[in-house]
């Protein structure tokens, strides 16, 4: 198995995803509303203006009345870095607003056309996460306790969200705000960008990060999770699946590996499924494991 190319993953993704999202066709709109089991949702808030292309984010919080900050959760969607949106993470927002985290879906650049490339996807994200702790008195959160959780392509820029600060800190309004989590789930994510991949993989990448790897090896391992660790990274929860044909598992093990030698807590949990998540069973444990994780290292309080 190989990475496959980010644009045909792209689309399986979309098609993945469409059941899950078919409720959600609805015109945003930024006001506050009353969403499933006491969870309001405000959607299209922008957080960034980048070339042109203005940025936005999904809200999803407990309703009610609350007694002191609460955790957080930046939700990064797949894609292969090519397609779909911030729309694909509602369900998961929406189940960690039911259990006391105020959860941010974001939207970042796509890479299409040869514009967009690596890192602009790394830098919006980034750009996410110090704004919602700019924002934190806003949204009742604890800008000390915010995690990231990113399937596919969104997995990969959670995974660095936890290893790596601020790459461009050029904005003087947010440059006091540090854009490392505490806490990452990557699910399904690549991680050693070097290997595992096929010939129209390799040239996918050689376009998205900008360069071939027999030119510019650094670019490649940078944008690398796995080739990126330190002791000091956050603590992560990998789950992958063992019938994955998009992303070895092999890259979820490489990971985990070089986490556990580190000394960064980690979990593995290989679960028997696609991909995708396609089975009720598989998103229930992915639900109840991701839960757990945040939990235990955001420390909900209610």
């Amino acid at each position: 198995m190989a990475l496959v190319p980010a644009v045909l993953l792209g689309a399986a993704l979309a098609l993945a995803f469409q059941s899950q999202e078919q409720n959600n066709t609805a015109p945003p709109t930024a006001a506050s509303q009353p969403g499933p089991a006491s969870v309001t949702a405000q959607e299209d808030i922008p957080y960034r203006s980048a070339q042109g292309s203005l940025l936005r984010l999904d809200v999803y919080a407990p309703a009610g009345p609350r007694t002191e900050p609460r955790p957080a959760v930046v939700l990064i969607h797949g894609g292969g870095w090519t397609s779909l949106d911030k729309s694909t993470m509602r369900r998961m927002g929406e189940f960690l607003a039911r259990s006391g985290f105020v959860a941010f879906a974001v939207d970042y650049r796509l890479f299409a056309n040869n514009e967009n490339r690596w890192p602009a996807q790394l830098d919006d994200v980034q750009r996410a996460v110090r704004w919602v702790r700019a924002n934190a008195a806003k949204y009742g959160i604890d800008p000390e306790r915010i995690g990231a959780f990113g399937h596919s392509a969104g997995a990969q820029l959670a995974a660095l969200l936890g290893e790596e600060d601020t790459r461009d800190n050029s904005d003087a309004a947010l440059a006091k705000y540090s854009s490392k989590v505490q806490a990452v789930v990557d699910v399904s994510g690549p991680t050693d960008f070097t290997r595992d991949h096929a010939s129209d993989g390799r040239s996918f990448l050689a376009d998205f990060l900008g360069t071939d790897y027999s030119k510019n090896p650094e670019i490649w391992r940078q944008a690398s999770p796995a080739l990126r660790v330190s002791k000091g990274d956050a603590p992560f929860l990998i789950v992958h699946g063992t019938q994955d044909e998009s992303v070895p598992l092999s890259q979820a093990q490489e990971l985990f590996d070089k986490l556990h030698s580190a000394g960064v807590p980690v979990s593995l949990i290989k679960v028997n499924d696609v991909h995708t998540f396609q089975t009720a069973e598989a998103r229930r444990q992915l639900a109840i494991q991701t839960l757990a994780f945040f939990e235990r290292y955001l420390a909900v309080s209610q």
